[in-house]
């Protein structure tokens, strides 16, 4: 039986798109008598299915060695195209952790959505997040994963904008959308202009290839580029990283996919093609400076922020940046413990604070205080997902941290001192966050916020037991990194800057030592940080205007140049027929004299250079 399952293990991408297909006819205006709630459980089945299968073909494949599967799909004019799948027990264990936090996410969504109408199109889009992020996972090709992540930019898109009565939801759909265009765009020059230099999409393939291949360092170097701009898009990095706060207006339940999974997805294509981009020195640092930039602007920005969501959005972009960090200095494997770490703390994280937004008045943490006696599950889940997210052992980040603090100690220690301190701001913000909402007396707009009910806290309470859990599951697996070989002067200093975070914020925001709110000395300072480093301004006064502009000059270019010439040739065509039909008088010699006078015209203009140089030489 689990080597059928191990054999079938590629259609857990199609329970997803099953079970969306089969909320179709719960969509408004086909079947009203049952209400939507019949979608979500068709999902939600549907959802189990893919991860019971999924769970036991991992079982299977466990310590054995992965193989491929290739599909043809289009042979013409020598370009051969092949859906490529790789079956092992990386791939095999994303589609576990994919397929079972989409189903925290969907009975997280029983209560959250319980008074929505939409239940058939937001399940059918989770689904194909689900699908998406599953076939992922599975692709050992770079074109159709390119393919895969249109589509699930696609579904970030109606995700985002599923509530689009509203004007923010509409700007914020409309942003993230158009964003990860520009990613998107370099990333498919990026993929046509690597195969006719390697020849091949194939991730192994192009992996052999990089290991004896000696290629043009300024082609390599432009491709990889291009193959680095989509994960910046989709893993939220700067300067493509104002999507991700724009997309907090969707629904909790999906945000908490897309703060785990969905932002991984560029993670998983920048670990694949680390043998490519590790060909240039210039690629790899570039993603150095990419994940440094971010992981310290936005870790320094979810500090000033007073939005729930968006406080943690800015920590989703700290940790992709750390990953970025480490696929630059070959530090694979520490990247994926990161992706995995993260992707489950995240969603606690977002799970937690979803309640408060679902039965709060406001999102604004300096409106909240003193939830504690009144939300103990959903604080107990903060605390530990925040615990998680940071270096505090020995829960999974700290040995993510650790492992990739201890490959960097020797080679670039000053790296190490950016994951210390990067810890440390991280630890501020989290902690930050819990003593406003958690913390302190109560305020009027919280006096009234009991704890949510059951399909809200029963999600949480599975995936806390799971990350508590996560260094053991690890270790069992053989996953945990051998404590006789991390360095353990980057574990005390990973411990102390957690502590010393942690405990600095607890000094600021619960003791009366600071007067409240908090402000910073310098008034431009503070509004530098809380407004994003005026990144939105920038992009208004630069790419917004220029394209503005552009856009304007095109205009006058289409109407009065374009249109203009044909408007002209129209004019001169009815003045010309309108002359016509006044000499025009109806006998056949006439029309004849006509036609023979036109072709004797056109001939002499033809015949020019040919007889017209003899005349000019006679006449003079």
């Amino acid at each position: 039986m689990a080597q059928f399952l191990l054999e079938t293990v590629w259609l857990v991408p199609c329970y997803a798109l099953i079970g969306g297909l089969l909320a179709v006819p719960w969509s408004p205006g086909i079947v009203r008598r049952t209400g939507p709630r019949p979608a979500g459980y068709v999902n939600l089945i549907m959802t189990f299915f893919a991860f019971v299968h999924a769970a036991l073909a991992l079982r299977a494949i466990w310590n054995q060695p992965s193989y491929e599967i290739s599909i043809p799909w289009l042979s013409t004019a020598g370009l051969n195209l092949s859906i490529d799948l790789e079956i092992s027990s990386v791939s095999v264990g994303a589609m576990v952790v994919i397929a079972g936090l989409n189903l925290l996410a969907q009975i997280f969504a029983l209560g959250y959505m319980e008074m929505e109408w939409g239940w058939a199109r937001f399940y059918s889009l989770l689904g194909l997040f689900e699908a998406g992020l599953c076939a992922l996972a599975l692709c050992n090709n770079l074109f159709f994963s390119y393919v895969i992540l249109e589509m699930l930019t696609l579904g970030t898109y109606l995700l985002v904008g599923f509530w689009f009565s509203q004007p923010l939801v509409v700007t914020g759909a409309r942003d993230a959308f158009l964003t990860k265009r520009v990613g998107d765009l370099f990333l498919l020059m990026g993929v046509l202009a690597i195969w006719p230099i390697a020849g091949t999409w194939n991730y192994t393939e192009l992996a052999n290839w990089a290991a004896t291949t000696n290629v043009n360092p300024t082609s390599i170097a432009l491709v990889g580029l291009a193959l680095v701009a989509g994960p910046m898009g989709k893993c939220a990095q700067f300067p493509l990283h104002l999507w991700l706060d724009e997309a907090m207006e969707g629904p909790v339940p999906s945000t908490i996919l897309r703060n785990s999974v969905v932002v991984a997805s560029g993670a998983w294509v920048l670990i694949k093609l680390q043998p490519v981009l590790s060909l240039s020195p210039i690629v790899s640092s570039a993603m150095v400076a990419i994940g440094v930039v971010t992981v310290f602007g936005a870790s320094i920005i979810a500090i000033a922020q007073i939005d729930i969501k968006r406080c943690l959005s800015y920590s989703v972009s700290t940790y992709m940046g750390l990953v970025f960090i480490a696929v630059g200095t070959q530090q694979d494997e520490a990247a994926l413990l990161l992706v995995l770490t993260h992707a489950l703390c995240a969603a606690l994280l977002v799970m937690s604070t979803g309640g408060i937004i679902w039965n709060s008045i406001t999102q604004n943490v300096t409106q909240l205080g003193g939830l504690w006696s009144r939300r103990p599950m959903s604080g107990l889940a903060y605390i530990i997902g925040t615990l998680g997210l940071i270096g505090f052992p020995p829960l999974g980040s700290f040995w993510a941290l650790l492992k990739l603090a201890s490959g960097l100690w020797e080679i670039k220690p000053w790296l190490v001192g950016v994951i210390i301190a990067v810890n440390a701001f991280t630890a501020f913000s989290l902690t930050r966050e819990f003593c406003l909402i958690f913390g302190g007396k109560p305020k009027p707009m919280s006096e009234r916020s009991p704890e949510v009910h059951w399909p809200m806290v029963l999600p949480m309470m599975i995936l806390l037991g799971f990350v508590l859990h996560l260094p053991l599951v690890l270790q069992s697996l053989s996953l945990l990194p051998s404590w006789a070989s991390l360095n353990k002067n980057a574990a005390l200093l990973l411990m102390w800057s957690s502590v010393f975070g942690c405990s600095i914020s607890s000094v600021v925001y619960l003791s009366n030592i600071i007067p409240k709110p908090v402000r910073l000395p310098w008034k431009p300072l503070q509004d530098l940080i809380a407004y994003d480093f005026y990144t939105p301004k920038l992009y208004r006064m630069s790419i917004i205007l220029s394209v503005d502009l552009l856009s304007k000059l095109a205009d006058l270019v289409d109407r009065f140049v374009v249109d203009g010439f044909v408007n002209l040739v129209g004019l001169a065509s009815i003045g010309s027929g309108e002359r016509l039909k006044y000499i025009t008088s109806g006998q056949t010699q006439f029309y004849a004299f006509t036609v023979l006078l036109g072709v004797g015209v056109f001939g002499m203009l033809v015949t020019w250079p040919h007889w017209g140089t003899q005349l000019l030489n006679m006449m003079f």
